[in-house]
């Protein structure tokens, strides 16, 4: 047997408990034999922050401490500069600490305070410590040395150069990682606050707009975007974050950006579109978010970077679009970053979905015209109704998504 959406929903709520019962609206778009939730009466968490932050915390995770350890090189460059630092000084002290101890313990062994010393000039712990530092850092000044009397101090100079080394290598490798991120090359990208939806060359489009602050450009930059809501399966199974993608010029290559000035990002809403079913009035009660990602390389490292932002459903102005922000000036364009982030209202702009734009194509005269053509069929003769019937099928035929032929 078949159920239909509302049916589905009834026995997702009787299995549901009463938290997510309350968290689930009970106002839903059927979408692709989805069951999308809708007009949450709580504010939904953004699950990316405006500054590209994810919004996410991991809990309950088993074996972390191992798991980041085995893969310390990647948890030194992600970790932040303070702890960094402290890992690269500690790591020193520590090596010199053992080391100067290694020292210290073969010159009391072999008796150097009584005897022939195994290393000059070393009187106590504080002269092996100092051994040990200069013999790490290379840094020789000509006092403190090895002698050949103990074999121990020899071997503990070869493998104590060996460490510095590796330690040397591994933090100078990891700030120099941590240094080249391109990271910080997103404060320079800027997505604007809002989104707006409005008609463009005849069809409803979600856009934003998307800006790069330096004169330097992003190689192969491209955008992409995702819808995130929670909805119902057919099975009653609660998916909290799904995503779906929203297509931005995929198949065309209209996603590659070319981004010297500003740029104003579109998505067509269609048939394939999650947003296809969503009305103004919709609009003002949903509850989504739409993830914005730009991405390409650095010119000046050639590092690939990615830079993040969102907006929620009430972020997103409805029948509004984006002022000018490029102007042309003389023998060159001037870009107004003033202007990047405003919009203006277009009072023309339909409060119906796309959905039921397209059903609501066929104009009305064209329901006039059939009439006009079975009137002309009787009284101006057969073969003037005939020619009205060819021109009329042609134009309705030529009308792809609106084939309404007469009787």
């Amino acid at each position: 047997f078949s159920l239909s959406v509302v049916d589905r929903y009834s026995i997702v709520s009787d299995i549901l408990p009463e938290e997510e019962r309350q968290k689930i609206s009970r106002v839903m778009n059927d979408y692709n034999g989805k069951i999308l939730t809708r007009g949450s009466s709580q504010v939904r968490s953004r699950f990316v922050k405006k500054n590209g932050q994810c919004n996410v915390i991991f809990t309950n995770m088993e074996e972390k401490r191992q798991r980041y350890l085995a893969d310390i090189f990647t948890t030194c460059v992600d970790i932040r500069w303070r702890y960094l630092l402290l890992i690269f000084c500690t790591s020193f002290m520590v090596s010199w600490l053992f080391f100067g101890i290694i020292f210290y313990t073969a010159s009391l062994a072999h008796g150097d305070f009584e005897e022939m010393p195994c290393i000059l000039h070393v009187q106590g712990f504080v002269g092996a410590l100092l051994f040990s530092m200069e013999t790490q850092t290379t840094i020789g000044y000509g006092w403190r040395c090895v002698t050949e009397e103990c074999p121990v101090a020899v071997i503990t100079v070869v493998v104590q150069s060996i460490v510095g080394c590796i330690i040397d290598s591994f933090m100078i490798g990891t700030i120099m990682a941590k240094m080249a991120r391109p990271k910080k090359r997103n404060q320079t990208l800027v997505f604007s606050k809002n989104a707006v939806i409005a008609m463009r060359d005849g069809k409803l489009c979600l856009m934003w707009r998307v800006g790069n602050l330096r004169r330097s450009h992003i190689v192969e930059a491209h955008v992409r975007a995702q819808l995130i809501r929670s909805y119902v399966t057919a099975e009653g199974e609660f998916i909290p974050l799904e995503q779906m993608d929203l297509n931005v010029g995929y198949d065309e290559g209209t996603d590659r950006l070319f981004l010297v000035s500003p740029l104003v990002i579109v998505h067509e809403i269609d048939r394939d579109s999650p947003l296809y079913t969503l009305s103004r009035a919709d609009l003002e009660t949903d509850d989504f978010e739409i993830v914005v990602i730009l991405e390409g390389m650095v010119e000046a490292t050639a590092m690939t970077t990615q830079f993040r932002s969102s907006y929620l459903a009430r972020e997103i102005f409805w029948g509004h679009r984006f002022e000018p922000v490029i102007y042309e000036d003389r023998d060159r364009y001037k870009v107004d970053y003033g202007r990047f982030h405003k919009t203006y209202e277009v009072a023309s702009t339909p409060h119906l979905s796309a959905k039921e734009l397209e059903e609501d194509l066929i104009p009305r005269s064209l329901s006039a015209f059939c009439y006009e053509n079975e009137v002309a069929t009787y009284t101006d003769g057969l073969w003037d109704g005939y020619i009205y019937i060819y021109i009329y099928i042609y134009i309705t035929v030529t009308h792809v998504n609106n084939i309404n032929i007469c009787t």
